[in-house]
């Protein structure tokens, strides 16, 4: 089910805020665990706005199996996904991108499929290009970036 415009762009606002910032780590991940092993593998509560996605990474200190409910950019040219570290427009990276960092292989749950990834972290034009890309897709994206000194990492992730 897609969300009509009227309401995507009220979440798009919402989205942006700062108590949006503060309350969606804490909320967001787990009702989207809870949909996901709810519907076998095939959704995502936030698919409704977002193609949205399961990554599961190698913990970058523990070595264990870490999975993390992204939203996900398709790449017009099919080549892959672009992940969007944004963590919310909080200060930190999130976890999973250090995970990428340590650890580039991979593996998404898309719509009931399971699938082996490699990520690149992307640099210069590249990750200008794709941020672009995310930004046509995710408006609220900026905002996060306005908000934190870091700049926000850009992964792609393509099939292995």
């Amino acid at each position: 089910m897609r969300i009509q415009d009227g309401t995507r762009r009220t979440v798009q606002k919402v989205s942006s805020t700062r108590v949006f910032a503060r309350l969606a780590p804490h909320v967001v991940p787990a009702l989207d665990r809870a949909v996901h092993r709810l519907s076998g593998g095939r959704t995502l509560l936030s698919a409704g706005m977002l193609p949205a996605l399961v990554l599961t990474t190698t913990g970058a200190r523990s070595g264990l199996p870490r999975r993390t409910p992204l939203a996900g950019v398709p790449e017009a040219d099919g080549r892959g996904w672009l992940l969007i570290g944004s963590n919310f427009g909080r200060p930190a990276h999130p976890a999973w991108s250090h995970n990428l960092l340590a650890h580039p292989d991979a593996e998404i749950s898309l719509r009931g499929e399971d699938f082996p990834v490699r990520a690149v972290l992307l640099t210069g034009e590249e990750r200008a290009a794709a941020w672009r890309t995310a930004l046509a897709l995710w408006p609220p994206y900026a905002a996060y970036q306005a908000r934190v000194t870091r700049e926000i990492r850009v992964f792609r992730i393509v099939r292995r």
